[in-house]
């Protein structure tokens, strides 16, 4: 039964009133004037808060955090990178011209010793080669993990990998070749701003030449350990020239798709574009 004086709310009372009407004529008997504009409507509910920690998605908690740190120590590191292959280009060159000379059939002592010196130039480049690019890689995949989670908050159900593959995927043998890009592709275009082209010519580009330097290096290396003649040596050694030069290319093109990609997530959660707040 409906309230006898407002005909909107439920009557609680014997004599046919809501509660509102009655503590209204309450009030009229008691001498205090009701409020303007008939009885106080109940308060609405208060709004759930937002969330402020890990949402629990597809793939396993994830939040925002920021990338740029990360970003700029990655791009810092592929450039040491680069320094290291550079120097080992021309250590390559070294070993090249010196085991020309051997070839034409110069076995003088000044050619000796340029070839001891070659191969010690050439043994340093290798060592100065893997750790920048151990370094490298340990903060690479540290920016990849964190870019991966990022991108599952902007988009929990665009990514056709499991989140253990981010870093897996790059030492797996065989899937090596294609799930990591995949990964990337997923990131990508879940960290695309609104409103933004998302092409993948970038990501293409450097995933390209990743590969084939990595083809390059291992066919480089394995001639170099087997050569024996100074014909042999000089071929292997054109080999890994090359390989050096792709990795250069490779790294270039890395660095690239690093900025890129961090400006991507640092613009779209500054723009408020994922579900949670944004901690950067």
């Amino acid at each position: 039964m409906f309230c006898k004086k407002c005909y909107f709310a439920t009557a609680s009372t014997s004599e046919g009133l809501c509660a509102d009407c009655a503590d209204e004529a309450a009030s009229e008997s008691a001498g205090v004037p009701a409020p303007a504009g008939g009885p106080v409507p109940a308060p609405l509910p208060a709004a759930p808060p937002l969330p402020t920690g890990p949402m629990t998605l597809p793939h396993g908690p994830a939040w925002l955090r920021s990338p740029v740190g990360l970003g700029k120590s990655v791009a810092i590191l592929l450039g040491l990178v680069i320094a290291m292959d550079l120097f080992a280009v021309w250590a390559d060159l070294k070993m090249y011209d010196v085991t020309g000379s051997i070839v034409d059939g110069d076995y003088s002592d000044a050619v000796q010793r340029e070839a001891e010196h070659a191969d010690t130039v050439y043994a340093v480049a290798g060592y100065m080669q893997t750790t920048s690019l151990v370094a490298a890689v340990v903060v690479y995949l540290i920016w990849f993990q964190r870019m991966r989670v990022n991108a599952e908050v902007f988009n929990p159900s665009g990514h056709s990998k499991r989140r253990a593959w981010v870093i897996w995927g790059w030492f797996v043998p065989i899937v090596n070749l294609w799930f990591p890009r995949r990964v990337m592709l997923d990131i990508w275009d879940a960290s695309t701003p609104v409103g933004s082209r998302g092409s993948h010519g970038l990501v293409n580009a450097w995933w390209t030449l990743w590969v084939i330097s990595l083809i390059a290096d291992r066919a480089g290396s394995t001639s170099y350990r087997n050569a024996e003649t100074p014909q042999e040596i000089q071929d292997a050694t054109s080999q890994v020239m090359l390989a050096d030069v792709m990795d250069i290319a490779a790294a270039v093109l890395a660095i690239l798709v690093v900025l890129r990609l961090t400006r991507m997530q640092n613009e779209k959660a500054y723009q408020g574009q994922g579900p949670l707040p944004v901690g950067i």
